[in-house]
């Protein structure tokens, strides 16, 4: 009876020692750090075995687990790789210099998984009466994109909506940005007009934020229905398309010199604002 074999060839669940860096298996996983790579393989690469360990309780699907040869040995490390194993995933115990051209640092993590890629699809969101979601157009920071993903996540929001051509959520930069909140924070992808003809049948209040708009965001009520929060493009803001369906148009009053927030700030600052209401409604 053959014994069921990866995408490598390998038979799964073994254990295999690399330090060459034209092996092919880390050659793919070093590609990881192209977009059109991860779009083929619908994978891509958490640094640090906190991540790695938030990934596996949080169900997500594990293909490679590489670990440094420092880090053997270890309990946790050895307890990640047994799960690895366990759930057909190939280990693989390498160099420190294999594991540093991997994740392009010189001080790398000891310990990289390499996850398939999840989304949330946009007809399978429901939103319930306290929800809060958050949806960007076309943002393209990388690291705007993971803060917002950490952000969201810490305020209690329910997902990330990315509509338009957006910068990758799977992508090295962003997930190093999210702190492992990309684990926890469903993620939907959706064009504008899809996202549109959503917002009118799901029963949510869009609230965008807006340099013509004419609302002070602390004066928006977050609670009559579940709410999203739609934030516009890092240059071009929101497009009229999307700004003309919005429930209400929001500003941020500043002070100062600066015409403009950070996205990622500015998100923040809305996000906390709907959590703060909605407390409120719980008597908190």
């Amino acid at each position: 009876m053959n014994k069921e074999r990866n995408d490598h060839g390998q038979r799964v669940g073994q254990v295999k020692e690399v330090t060459s860096l034209v092996n092919p298996v880390i050659k793919d996983i070093r590609a990881l750090s192209h977009k059109k790579h991860r779009d083929e393989t619908h994978a891509f690469m958490a640094e640090g075995l906190k991540l790695v360990i938030d990934a596996l309780d949080l169900g997500w699907k594990i293909k490679t687990l590489v670990y440094a040869k420092a880090a053997k040995g270890k309990p946790q490390v050895e307890q990640v790789a047994a799960r690895t194993v366990a759930k057909g995933g190939l280990v693989l115990e390498v160099s420190e210099k294999v594991i540093s051209t991997i994740t392009r640092r010189d001080n790398p993590q000891m310990v990289v998984g390499i996850f398939e890629q999840r989304y949330r699809a946009l007809k399978d969101i429901q939103p319930q009466e306290g929800e809060t979601y958050v949806a960007l157009d076309r943002v393209r920071d990388p690291g705007n994109l993971g803060t917002i993903i950490r952000t969201a996540d810490a305020a209690g929001a329910s997902g990330v909506i990315l509509v338009g051509e957006t910068t990758d959520p799977f992508s090295l930069e962003t997930v190093r940005a999210t702190m492992g909140s990309v684990f926890a924070m469903p993620i939907t992808r959706a064009s504008a007009e899809d996202f549109v003809k959503w917002q009118k049948s799901a029963g949510v209040r869009v609230v965008a934020t807006h340099l013509a708009g004419s609302v002070d965001y602390r004066t928006i009520d977050y609670r009559s229905r579940p709410v999203v929060l739609l934030m516009g493009n890092e240059q071009a803001g929101l497009p009229v398309e999307l700004a003309r369906e919005a429930g209400a148009l929001a500003r941020i009053p500043q002070a100062g010199r600066a015409d403009s927030l950070n996205l990622a700030i500015a998100t923040g600052i809305m996000l906390f604002e709907a959590r703060r209401h909605l407390l409120s409604l719980d008597g908190a």
